[in-house]
């Protein structure tokens, strides 16, 4: 019998190993045998992460933090957890390789997906034009012509931030009208540097080692044209990864594991969430952290009660 499982990885997960390992709870971490470390592992160069002014790689900030979970005595294990049973005083945890885990208490640190647009030279190019977040990436594009897809609130907020850095701002919409709050729009086409190109669609997306620009294809008429671009940012959204809870645990309205406040409780008492999976607003490493940090102490509130 464990005293914590934190499924998943990422900033979260290994924050609250961290935390509830040095707290003598010898916490047993299921990463994922596909994606330990999350998001960030495709991320190339992490400079808004505190304590480290040069900059550091996505991979290489979670290699030291899952290090230092395994200091404290974290166990992490590759594996993926396929089902959870959460109700009563003992929690079991089954993952792809046949075994079954039990504890008292679950921290489940299982991340979101941002949403791709499914094209062919989109993952290759992740980190290297392409990206799903403007606050960690918008510096690299000082003085460059850019591109934000997506119709929604945060395609606005993603567009009106990168003006800060980029030159030029196109905003690619497939429709003729926004599904945004009149105020997020207003804002966008009130800015000279933001181009709105409506009813249009990325096909391609072009450039062997680096975003050197799109091919749109207008959702009218079917017609393409060729853009330059030096970056391309996706907005379309995210999914946060509940499939494990669903019927399950509470859920928020847009389906992120809704918790207590400011605390990562959960529905189910012993059973505590962190990061991305409960954040559909901010989705930084940062603040990943500090939940995890929240998970981690909630937890070992839970288990000294």
């Amino acid at each position: 019998m464990r005293e914590v499982i934190i499924v998943g990885s990422g900033p979260a997960g290994y924050t609250a190993a961290i935390y509830t390992a040095r707290a003598g709870l010898k916490p047993l971490m299921i990463a994922s045998s596909v994606e330990p470390g999350g998001e960030l592992m495709k991320t190339t160069e992490v400079e808004n992460f505190p304590g480290f002014p040069n900059g550091l790689m996505g991979p290489d900030l979670m290699y030291a933090m899952q290090e230092q979970a395994e200091r404290f005595g974290t166990e992490v294990l590759m594996d993926d957890v396929i089902e959870v049973e959460l109700d009563g005083d003992v929690k079991k945890v089954k993952t792809g390789s046949g075994e079954t885990y039990e504890a008292r208490s679950v921290i489940l640190a299982t991340g979101a997906a941002y949403r791709e647009l499914g094209l062919p030279r989109e993952k290759e190019l992740s980190g290297h034009g392409v990206s799903w977040c403007a606050t960690c990436d918008g510096f690299f594009f000082r003085e460059k012509t850019i591109a934000v897809v997506g119709g929604g609130d945060s395609a606005m907020e993603e567009a009106t931030f990168l003006t800060r850095f980029a030159d030029k701002v196109y905003l690619i919409h497939r429709r003729d009208s926004f599904k945004a709050s009149k105020t997020m729009v207003d804002r966008v086409l009130q800015n000279p540097k933001i181009e709105v190109l409506y009813n249009s669609a990325v096909a391609e997306i072009k450039g062997e080692t680096k975003v050197e620009g799109v091919v749109l294809e207008n959702t009218v008429d079917g017609s393409k044209r060729d853009l330059e671009l030096s970056g391309l940012f996706i907005a379309i959204g995210s999914d946060p990864r509940v499939g494990l809870v669903q019927g399950k645990l509470e859920l928020s309205e847009d389906h992120f594991i809704k918790v207590d406040g400011r605390s990562s409780k959960t529905s189910i008492p012993g059973v505590f969430a962190c990061g991305d999976v409960i954040d559909p607003t901010y989705r930084q490493a940062i603040t990943a952290a500090g939940s995890g940090c929240v998970a981690a102490l909630d937890a070992e509130h839970y288990l000294t009660a």
